[in-house]
């Protein structure tokens, strides 16, 4: 028997207020066809008053629970990935741990940007296999309309807000049963060199403001594209499964683009992929867990699906991470 990290259950919090292209258009020059052509988005929620990255992740967390048919009291780890804290310090995950009612296990934040629920997940599974921890709690939540200029509108059509959660424990499972469930391989990347493509104009230590999201749209793409097959590759690889095997694939909701670029990069349909960019825009760390409980509650993932999860952030960062269901 190995020991293995499974899911158990997943959820999701929006916002109230969803905000469409149309609406967009009357706050900033742009249009409908404009955004569609380039990302796909069509709809993005903005977080509201008293709407903050812990609400958000607190409800998604509560969802998660109820899904899996536990106890809160049970969860002896949260790792919550968000670059929009609700404060500088301490860690939101602490304030979602005390709303969950399971204070004393860990509780701390990830920052890695869009693609901080695949380091949030790496960090959990590491955890539950070593004996630190037996149920987990990973979250992915964001506000990211708080740090963009709403007046460039090569950026703040590209964002929305939101939270996913998954609840994760550890389990003997029969390795030599390939329909076992559990995490099979995760590989996680970082590039400094790139900060400048991607990144927020503050930071406490630097201006002592929050700052507002820069980004040089093309360039991300094109290593986008480049970074995410390459990891894809690196954790199939890892576990001699080969592009047909996987039925799903949960990226990170950045543009619909780069999700049928690297699709085809991969030879893998597109019918495999799931999109919620048109629905949710990019949320950032939110937007891989938000994608993956979409998919569970519509039926299209079921227990027993070889799923591959992927994206890539500010920084740069990226992962990749394949599990059973």
């Amino acid at each position: 028997m190995t020991l293995r990290s499974v899911i158990t259950g997943s959820g999701s919090a929006l916002p109230q207020r969803a905000v469409s292209n149309a609406e967009m258009a009357q706050m900033v020059d742009t249009t409908d066809e404009w955004i569609v052509e380039r990302t796909g988005i069509r709809n993005r929620y903005i977080a509201g008053e008293g709407e903050t990255t812990s609400s958000l992740a607190i409800l998604a967390a509560r969802r998660a629970i109820e899904a899996a048919g536990i106890e809160a009291s049970s969860i002896d780890l949260i790792v919550l990935a968000t670059a929009t804290p609700d404060q500088t310090f301490p860690a939101t995950a602490t304030i979602v741990q005390h709303a969950l009612g399971c204070n004393g296990g860990m509780a701390f934040d990830v920052a890695a940007v869009c693609s901080g629920f695949l380091y949030a997940l790496g960090t959990a599974d590491s955890l539950l296999r070593t004996g630190m921890a037996r149920r987990a709690l990973v979250i992915g939540a964001e506000t990211f309309s708080r740090i963009l200029d709403w007046e460039d509108r090569t950026t703040c059509v590209l964002f929305g807000d939101g939270a996913g959660a998954i609840v994760l424990e550890v389990q003997d499972v029969d390795a030599s049963d390939p329909a076992a469930p559990g995490i099979l391989a995760t590989r996680l990347h970082a590039d400094g060199a790139h900060n400048q493509l991607l990144y927020v104009d503050g930071g406490a230590s630097t201006t002592g403001t929050v700052g507002k999201l820069r980004m040089k749209g093309r360039e991300v793409f094109r290593h986008a594209v480049t970074n995410l097959a390459s990891v894809l590759e690196e954790v199939l690889a890892d576990t001699g499964h080969v592009p047909a095997d996987i039925d799903w694939v949960v990226p990170h909701q950045a543009n619909y683009r780069i999700l049928d670029a690297t699709a085809r990069k991969l030879g893998l349909p597109a019918e495999k992929v799931v999109v919620t960019v048109d629905r949710h825009a990019n949320t950032s760390a939110a937007s891989v867990p938000l994608a993956f409980d979409t998919a569970m509650r519509d039926g299209r993932i079921r227990k027993g699906d070889l799923v591959v999860f992927e994206a890539m952030g500010g920084g740069f960062t990226w992962g990749a991470c394949l599990a059973r269901v």
